[in-house]
């Protein structure tokens, strides 16, 4: 007889958490170079395949809601109201995540990726492609009429905007402040004659 879809999917769930949260564990505990693959998975008590079935290399066990993180920005594209314009919608996601990553017991992890030249290659690449999906999503949406040039630009100009309030003494304050910028920039990049509809 077969697992349910649904319960298998919630067990793999539960064993990919189990596997990140025993690496970051570890991490913290000895540091991210004194730690191995073999080492996880004997902590999170997973073979060695397990654990590489669920994080493609040891960078990714660090930044493991990586495609959660991704997910969430091509909604805030695609999942927004028909009259909802687009710059609002991004903004207050950032928000979500900006909150998320500086929150109380974050900077410890953030601290860890920044003193790893092999941790901080992981998040630009990673930000690289997030930018990616974004302006994907974005050149994708008919209502939206930009260039694929303008669509990229505003796609790193939100992944930054992230990367750079995280660092802010005010991270919500910062949001809104570069927001502003990019609303400003969205605007410039409008064609000219373009009606203002859901932009």
């Amino acid at each position: 007889m077969t697992e349910p879809s649904g319960r298998r999917e919630r067990k793999k769930a539960a064993t990919r958490q189990k596997i990140a949260d025993a690496a970051l564990r570890l991490f913290l505990e000895r540091g991210y170079d004194a730690v191995g693959i073999r080492d996880v998975a004997a902590e999170a008590d997973v073979a060695v395949t397990t654990l590489f079935s669920h994080f493609a290399s040891k960078e990714a066990l660090v930044f493991e809601q990586d495609e959660d993180f991704e997910q969430r920005l091509t909604q805030a594209v695609t999942g927004r109201s028909p009259h909802e314009p687009l710059i609002p919608a991004l903004r207050r996601e950032i928000q979500v995540l900006v909150r998320h990553c500086t929150a109380d017991g974050a900077a410890p992890i953030r601290r860890m990726i920044d003193a790893s030249p092999a941790l901080r290659k992981y998040d630009e690449s990673m930000r690289l492609r997030h930018a990616q999906s974004l302006a994907t999503a974005i050149a994708a949406d008919p209502g939206l009429s930009r260039t694929a040039t303008a669509c990229r630009a505003i796609a790193r100009f939100v992944i930054d905007a992230y990367a750079l309030a995280r660092e802010a003494d005010e991270p919500e304050a910062a949001v809104d402040e570069v927001f502003l910028m990019i609303e400003a920039a969205w605007e410039a990049g409008r064609p000219s004659g373009a009606a203002a509809v859901r932009s």
